[in-house]
């Protein structure tokens, strides 16, 4: 079945099945699971950072930078519509006592000037601490945050001595659209988070890169919160691979996105800007009533996955297992739908 839920459905390749039947292990608590090693060198390399931890999922990740750059009471800054703000279940302030400063946004990516207004010293002992300043690129609106963008920001952020963390779930993503090696978006921050496990398609686990120093710390954190791998390397197969192959054909997918959202723009009911999608993410607006139920049940019968639309939002995800007929399909069966209840 054709499933555009999310890319975070996207089963293992034949490639990364085989790898994890033949990985080497090891017990990684111990530090001697030597596939982990490897992925984690090539993490750093790739993202250009110093060190890597391997963690099994990105708001593990996300959560475990928090933890480890804040102290409790601080005060994070982050787009109102960012994946910590809106999916992690307050896990900031649950786990790291750390609270939400949440920044509203035309595009998911607040200005630098936005920021500097919210910063917050803790000099006023009625203030909390600005710990930590997180950018999520690509967003999960489906937009990318400009180089030049996040060049100001890691300026703001240094200038005024606060970390920089990106949630870069997508971020190979943001560089395939941007069209540059994905270090020329981590040269600017402290620490990044990104999935193996959404369109890179491993089964599980994401990586946390930064410093040697703070991923020394991060390591201790993620054994306190119960992240200790043991023989890991048979999840660590399949994330070289996606680190290394999988990265490298997400144009297809954002080919594929923009094939679909030139579709939808062509049904009478929905309204959508296929310039607005960047990546793999298609965001779309439905403009006159609908059966909700219906269209589920449509979709259904011609076994297509999909997520129903929230407030006349609907979103569609392209990934490694949507085909060209898979588009064609979903889109004959909104068009066929809106036409039904014209």
């Amino acid at each position: 079945m054709p499933d555009f839920r999310s890319d975070t459905v996207t089963e293992p390749t034949p490639a990364m099945r085989l790898a994890m039947s033949q990985a080497a292990v090891g017990d990684d608590v111990y530090g001697d699971d030597a596939t982990v090693q490897i992925l984690e060198q090539a993490a750093a390399a790739k993202l250009g950072k110093a060190a890597v931890l391997f963690v099994p999922t990105g708001t593990f990740g996300n959560q475990l930078a928090i933890a480890t750059h804040c102290q409790r009471g601080d005060e994070l800054i982050a787009d109102e519509g960012s994946h910590i703000v809106w999916h992690e279940a307050g896990a900031s302030a649950y786990i790291a006592g750390v609270q939400l400063r949440a920044i509203a946004s035309s595009d998911g990516a607040p200005s630098a000037d936005d920021i500097a207004r919210r910063i917050r010293h803790g000099q006023d002992i009625h203030e909390p601490k600005t710990g930590l300043i997180c950018l999520e690129n690509a967003h999960s609106n489906g937009r990318v945050i400009p180089l030049a963008r996040m060049q100001e920001i890691w300026a703001l952020a240094q200038a005024e001595g606060i970390p920089l963390h990106i949630d870069g779930a997508r971020i190979f993503n943001a560089a395939t659209h941007l069209g540059v090696p994905v270090t020329a978006l981590t040269q600017y921050c402290d620490t990044v988070m990104c999935c193996l496990s959404k369109g890179l398609a491993a089964p599980i686990g994401s990586i946390l890169a930064g410093s040697n120093e703070f991923i020394a710390r991060a390591r201790r954190l993620r054994k306190l919160l119960g992240g200790g791998w043991r023989q890991a390397g048979v999840l660590a197969a399949p994330g070289l691979i996606a680190l290394n192959e999988m990265s490298a054909r997400l144009d297809e997918d954002h080919r594929r996105a923009q094939v679909l959202a030139v579709a939808l723009q062509g049904i009478d009911g929905i309204e959508i800007d296929p310039a607005q999608v960047e990546i793999n993410l298609v965001w779309f607006r439905i403009t006159r009533p609908l059966d909700v139920a219906a269209l589920m049940q449509a979709l259904a019968a011609h076994g297509i996955k999909a997520n129903p639309p929230e407030h006349g939002l609907m979103r569609l995800a392209t990934h490694w297992q949507i085909s060209d007929a898979d588009i064609a399909a979903v889109v004959a069966v909104l068009r066929a739908q809106l036409a039904a209840a014209n």
